[in-house]
């Protein structure tokens, strides 16, 4: 196991700590998955990049990590109070299908998207469906404790009782007070005993169609206590790393701390860890303000606010280059830069192969640039650094093809792996910008680069030139050396 010394910022102490697991060597990772009754949108898939990112870097420090990533298939209303109608039985009715054809719709454009995206899959992908017993087990045991109560065939979590000995609020850091006062009182709502106290079984309408016997009702689970559940049967009552998007934190998972420490006397997870929002041109991306768009359409540039299609692994890069705490605006001149930036990488890549080692080396310490990388990462999962030493690679890279630095057997090795570590293996990009699989591009642009040189030997510049411009113009670059014109996307 490499020896390193990896922080991260843990959201409930507000402050970086050094990662140390519970179990030395063996990590625990629960990170919260889609409500699959409609196509996952970007903000989701930014959080999944991110962890993907992390379970990667620590696979590659030679932890066994178990990430656990779940599906909420039930028992997610409209609202966070318990309020409005099932998100699954709303969709269903409007498509006119059942509620689990839905969910398996969805849950297989779930994972399409995120293998575009090259993530990889988590090591356990709970539903929420195939776990109703132990989410009962957990309900019953949060009422045997005393923090919960049941009004006509629905359980409550007993907030105030809950907060006489804990502090609710721990995970944000928010003022009782000023929560309560900014809860409002919900038509319906008056069996609660507290305006804060939520929903952990609710009894089923005669209408809802996904529902189960328990002891108190036929009815269905509350949304907060399926994670809850979960994470307890494959991570144990308290494990390493809870993950998700910073939108969670004030309810979903304040109430799953609630929730564990009430069942099982510790709080589940040692370190929380939350991404940042995503923003249209400075403005917080949202369907009700007409600037959210979907992956696939930002694939294909289908949509008023693109100028054009970018490739997921394009996206991926774009999205890594922004650290996960950190606000990601996605505008035309953003998306753009950053697909230039991959393509410059990809071509660097590309031309290492290429390369002919000398007997010595001239280019600066790759051992200095790999500890400076790994340093980025160690510091929180730093990214965006460790993209900016990628961009030095691409300086050196290109330097030893134009014959102004050489490169050793040793030190061509050296960075051949460096590059299927960082960039392949942690970084998770792939080279997606090649030309059809049957090689037609390549041998169309051999064609046009023959065409070229021939113009070239006949001293017909104009010629020349002018193709080398109008490739550019279209995105194609030209690379001259003395061992023959390459080309790649730009």
């Amino acid at each position: 196991m490499l020896q390193h010394n990896l922080s991260l910022y843990n959201t409930l102490t507000r402050k970086k700590e050094k990662f140390e697991p519970i179990h030395p060597n063996l990590v625990g990772m629960y990170v919260c998955g889609p409500t699959v009754y409609g196509d996952v949108h970007l903000g989701n898939c930014r959080t999944f990049v991110s962890f993907d990112l992390i379970f990667r870097y620590l696979c590659h420090l030679g932890y066994k990590v178990r990430y656990v990533r779940n599906i909420t298939d039930a028992g997610h209303l409209e609202g966070d109070n318990d309020e409005g109608d099932d998100k699954f039985a709303k969709k269903a009715k409007l498509e006119q299908l059942e509620p689990m054809e839905i969910v398996q719709k969805y849950t297989i454009g779930f994972h399409d998207v995120l293998r575009l995206f090259n993530t990889l899959p988590p090591s356990i992908e709970p539903t929420a469906t195939g776990h109703i017993s132990e989410q009962i087990e957990m309900v019953q045991q949060i009422i045997d404790n005393g923090y919960a109560y049941e009004v006509n065939g629905t359980v409550y979590f007993d907030v105030d009782r809950y907060t006489k000995e804990h502090n609710y609020t721990i995970l944000t850091n928010r003022n009782l007070d000023d929560l309560l006062n900014n809860t409002r009182e919900l038509g319906g709502q008056d069996e609660k005993r507290n305006r804060l106290d939520f929903a952990l079984w609710i009894k089923a309408k005669p209408e809802h169609i996904m529902r189960w016997p328990a002891p108190w009702s036929v009815g269905f689970p509350g949304w907060h206590i399926e994670c809850s559940a979960m994470s307890r049967k494959y991570l144990g009552d308290q494990f390493d790393i809870h993950g998700g998007g910073m939108d969670l934190a004030a309810t979903h998972h304040t109430n799953e701390i609630a929730q564990s420490q009430a069942c099982n006397h510790t709080t589940p997870s040692k370190y929380w860890m939350h991404t940042n929002m995503l923003t249209v041109n400075g403005a917080r991306m949202s369907k009700s303000a007409g600037n959210g768009f979907l992956p696939g359409q930002l694939f294909t540039g289908n949509h008023p606010l693109l100028q054009r299609g970018y490739s997921p692994m394009a996206v991926r890069f774009f999205m890594l280059q922004a650290h996960y705490r950190s606000t990601l605006d996605f505008s035309n001149e953003a998306l753009d830069a950053a697909d230039k930036g991959f393509k410059r990488l990809l071509a660097a890549i590309n031309l290492l192969d290429k390369i002919t080692p000398s007997k010595k080396s001239t280019i600066p310490s790759l051992d200095e640039l790999q500890e400076r990388s790994y340093a980025a990462l160690d510091d929180d999962f730093n990214s965006p650094v460790l993209i900016a030493e990628l961009f030095e690679v691409v300086r050196i890279i290109n330097s030893v093809y134009d014959g102004k630095m050489t490169i050793s057997e040793e030190d061509h090795s050296k960075l051949k792996s460096y590059i299927q570590a960082f960039v392949f293996d942690i970084l998770g990009l792939k080279d997606d910008q090649s030309g059809t699989e049957d090689g037609s591009a390549d041998g169309l642009m051999q064609l046009i680069i023959k065409i070229r040189n021939e113009a070239k030997t006949n001293k017909d510049f104009a010629t020349s030139d002018r193709i080398r411009d109008e490739l550019n113009a279209l995105g194609i670059q030209l690379k001259d050396s003395k061992d023959g014109t390459l080309w790649n996307k730009i």
